[in-house]
């Protein structure tokens, strides 16, 4: 899908210049993490979670662009047709970026889902690993060939279904029920959630 239909050349625009994130495709993960667990946040909770993620203060355009990014993940997460997709770029741009934003996409839902949820069911634990082993995936110079293009698209396929899995079955919780608006929560918490969810991302 071209980057100005996905909406990723937007999303580049508006988050590519967060230090604190990876890349825009980071973002996207943690948004669909967390809407794996809540209901979608408003534009006013968004701000306590960027707060609680130590990500700077967004102006209104970016917070807009949030919280309907954020339903329409809700919206596709519930729908039948499998249809959700992650926030990537595309093929026109090399494979080395895109397996980089895959890596990070799925570090990205790691984290969200396991700052909102703070555990996991047992069958959950063979989704979080298998997201957790490609966040930490490497390019190497080899994989840039028509077999590391077929490996990336299975890959992809893989895992953009998980959130689905990880959604399926859960009655959604209010942000407000969650941690996810208390900016103390990594003094609270301890390592105990941050390190379960947490990738082993290559230094």
């Amino acid at each position: 899908m071209q980057d100005d239909i996905s909406g990723w050349k937007t999303w580049e625009e508006v988050f590519g210049g967060i230090e604190e994130l990876s890349s825009p495709s980071e973002l996207h993960g943690i948004l669909t993490g967390i809407v794996c667990v809540t209901n979608p946040p408003t534009q006013q909770e968004w701000i306590s979670i960027l707060n609680t993620l130590q990500i700077p203060p967004l102006d209104d355009e970016a917070l807009a662009l949030l919280t309907e990014e954020a339903e329409d993940i809700a919206a596709a997460l519930n729908d039948d047709e499998l249809d959700y997709l992650p926030m990537l770029p595309d093929d026109q741009h090399a494979l080395e970026e895109r397996v980089a934003a895959l890596a990070d996409w799925c570090a990205g839902v790691v984290l969200g889902f396991g700052l909102a949820s703070g555990h996991i069911r047992s069958d959950e634990e063979e989704w979080i690993e298998h997201l957790q082993d490609v966040a930490a995936v490497e390019f190497t110079e080899g994989d840039d060939d028509e077999e590391g293009e077929e490996s990336f698209n299975e890959l992809y396929e893989f895992v953009r279904l998980i959130p689905l899995s990880l959604s399926t079955g859960r009655k959604k919780l209010p942000v407000a029920d969650t941690s996810l608006l208390k900016n103390t929560l990594f003094a609270n918490k301890g390592n105990n959630v941050v390190e379960m969810f947490t990738p082993h991302r290559p230094s």
